[in-house]
């Protein structure tokens, strides 16, 4: 067999056996430094083809994938804002989520569904084809049409048929999903909003005076006092946080010890002039405050006054002001409060927040209090009066890098409705592989998926559609320069007639061009695409490590091109400060342009998970003049703010070259333009041929689930 020379010790070779597969697989090592650490399981597939939903109108439905795994170990995807609730109530983007992180899931107790906390015990992504189902309540939920939701009905996939072979429960309209409805964006970060904080916590909780005094040799003087004393040490550290980034130094103390059930009260205060007076500046009331400071302010003065139990989150006060600012606020941001009265002597009145669940989680998103056990929702009862109705569900016509984790529960709540673990990272939770590191570093190589893909493609039965490569791994990985799976499937594309395209970050796949030419001289259509993030070649090295040279991906698009195989790229990461200099991006776009490439797009630079502190860590070895920037542009997440993507967005449109008159007759290969640019969620399919500048695809509002 043709890779029977790659193996290290005839006679000692390991086998072992994988879930799914009949035959024990072969485990093989190669003595060579890319391959350190890395292991390959050489398995018998039954089957090539992976089918796309029927009812996808991407421009293929079959997929070929002779890897499970990837060595590239790229750091950085395309994708993943979709919000998923947190077990201390707070939300984090799909995509930032770490395995043993605590979620919320659900369980059904025999009576109700309830929310109870899980964990995610694996995180991965995909790139699969895009649909966008939309709610009555305007929620926007980017998924696979894999991916299940839970209905009044019972679980339902996206995507689906009432008969034949794509036969199964999936979405109509009118369908209503489980849950609590759109999850509002959290508060930004600024300076009116920690006033606002400031102000609500102290006027709630806290003491401030400047008292006179007159001493006993008659002179008078003024006492100075602040303190602010909390049993919840969450609110206590903000607190204390904000007010140092104000310029006021305060001292922290035991203010009463735990003594029975009853918690460690700790403090803390100033007596300084400069101090107290500045505090008492950041607390008064402002003539016209703005949303941000109103945000602050309700998270401040419920960690101070407010309580939230399983019926009604209320807000408690015997001051008329704090009571009538409360309200205010609430009714600023559209809730739908009532002020209730109480039998107290001293005049206790709370300002309680109706609409159930919806709008507790709408309040705690909006605002952010700091106090995680007056916020979480385990134990209650999936019952909403949310609008969660599906008004529709549309193909994005892109296939994008989708994400999905594995839970506890096997759900988990997403934007406000209950998802279903979808698949597992492709090939590895299912052969009993982390979909973490696992993927990089057990590679399961179907040794055999030539000879079943012919055999496939050769039935009478099949009808020649679009085959992609590259929409879950890189068949071109480093390895395949040792297994050679992929001439063998050019032949099988080429011998029936079936029109085929790859995705792929190496110009491995130049060894295969006269196969490719084959097939494009039969007129059987053909296409590629490859990514390139940057010319830098530090840069390039930070963000695909392993990965072959980006000015090498570009001399095989020229060729590729000049072969008369249409090939397009992807400016991917974009990174500020490091490759968004218009003068770098023109220059990848000119290279572009002159290799002929059939698209253009970009995505800017995500920092995920333990990648962030790698990225400082470089920028401060090698662009230290870039670290304050970058703390600011990723300071709530993995994603930079939506303006700094459309700077981003604006550099790849500007800079790509326009459209060239149709005179009825196709440009000279060598001389092809990009027919469209596309930005982050608009990122191209596997192999898909570039549409017309004239119907570019929907763009998601939001990003992605699956």
């Amino acid at each position: 067999m043709r890779w029977d020379n790659l193996r290290l010790d005839r006679d000692g070779e390991e086998e072992t056996r994988l879930p799914g597969y009949r035959d024990s697989a072969v485990v093989r090592r190669f003595d060579a430094p890319e391959a350190m650490d890395i292991r390959f399981y050489e398995v018998r597939a039954r089957s090539a083809l992976n089918r796309v939903p029927k009812a996808s109108q991407m421009p293929f439905r079959w997929t070929v994938n002779p890897y499970r795994g990837c060595t590239h170990a790229c750091v950085f995807c395309a994708s993943g804002d979709t919000p998923v609730l947190l077990a201390d109530g707070r939300t984090r983007p799909l995509a930032d989520l770490r395995v043993g992180e605590a979620i919320v899931g659900t369980v059904f107790d025999g009576k109700y569904r309830r929310y109870v906390e899980t964990e995610v015990r694996d995180h991965w992504s995909s790139i699969k084809p895009a649909y966008r189902v939309t709610l009555e309540d305007g929620t926007e939920l980017v998924t696979s049409g894999d991916h299940r939701f839970l209905t009044r009905r019972g679980w339902k996939h996206v995507m689906g048929a009432m008969g034949g072979a794509d036969q199964r429960p999936h979405l109509t309209l009118n369908n209503e999903l489980v849950g609590t409805g759109k999850f509002a964006a959290p508060p930004e970060d600024t300076a009116d909003y920690r006033r606002g904080y400031v102000c609500g916590l102290v006027r709630g909780d806290g003491t401030l005076a400047s008292r006179p005094y007159v001493r006993a040799n008659g002179r008078p003087w003024v006492h100075h006092f602040f303190r602010l004393a909390l049993a919840d040490g969450e609110a206590l550290e903000r607190a204390r946080g904000f007010l140092t980034e104000f310029g006021a130094t305060t001292g922290e103390f035991v203010f009463h010890a735990a003594a029975g059930s009853h918690r460690e009260i700790r403090a803390i205060r100033t007596q300084r002039r400069a101090d107290v007076e500045l505090i008492a500046e950041l607390t008064r009331w402002p003539l016209s405050p703005s949303e941000d400071w109103r945000k602050g302010f309700l998270a401040g003065i419920f960690d101070a006054e407010g309580s939230c139990g399983r019926q009604a989150l209320r807000i408690a006060n015997t001051d008329r002001a704090i009571l009538g600012w409360t309200k205010s606020c609430l009714d600023h941001f559209g809730f739908d409060v009532v002020e209730e009265s109480t039998q107290s002597e001293n005049g206790l009145k709370y300002i309680r927040l109706r609409g159930g669940l919806r709008e507790r989680l709408r309040f705690f998103h909006m605002t952010d209090p700091a106090i995680t056990r007056k916020r979480i929702v385990q134990g209650m009862a999936l019952k909403s009066d949310a609008k969660t109705r599906v008004v529709s569900v549309e193909p994005l016509g892109v296939a994008m890098r989708l994400y999905d984790i594995t839970t506890g529960t096997g759900d988990y709540i997403s934007n406000g409705v209950v998802s279903h673990n979808c698949f597992a990272r492709p090939t590895h939770t299912y052969l009993d592989f982390n979909a973490g590191r696992d993927f990089e570093r057990e590679i399961v190589v179907k040794v055999n998926a030539p000879e079943v893909l012919r055999a496939e493609l050769s039935r009478p039965s099949w009808t020649h559609e679009h085959v992609a490569m590259g929409t879950n791994t890189d068949p071109y990985q480093w390895v395949e320069g040792r297994y050679k799976l992929m001439p063998p499937i050019w032949e099988a594309f080429r011998d029936t007639g079936t029109p085929c395209s790859v995705l792929t970050k190496s110009p491995l796949l130049l060894r295969d061009l006269p196969l490719m030419r084959e097939i494009a001289e039969r007129g059987i259509p053909i296409a590629a695409n490859l990514s390139v993030p940057t010319l830098d070649e530090k840069a390039w090295r930070a963000t695909e490590p392993h990965t072959p040279h980006p000015r090498a991906r570009l001399e095989a698009v020229g060729e590729l091109n000049r072969a008369g195989i249409p090939t397009g790229i992807l400016v991917a990461p974009l990174m500020p400060g490091i490759n968004d200099a218009p003068e770098q991006v023109e220059r990848i776009l000119e290279l572009a342009q002159e290799n002929g490439a059939t698209g253009i797009g970009g995505i800017a630079l995500h920092l995920r998970g333990e990648v962030r502190e790698i990225w400082l860590d470089w920028l401060r070895a090698h662009r230290p003049d870039l670290v304050p920037r970058y703390e600011r542009l990723y300071a709530r997440g993995a994603y930079a703010p939506p303006e700094e993507r459309r700077r981003l967005a604006e550099l790849v449109r500007r800079g790509a070259p326009p459209m060239p008159p149709d005179d009825g007759e196709p440009a000279p290969a060598a001389r092809r333009v990009p027919r469209r640019t596309r930005f982050d969620d608009d990122a191209p399919a596997a192999g898909a041929r570039p549409r017309s500048a004239a119907a570019p695809p929907a763009k998601p509002r939001q990003e992605a689930l699956f």
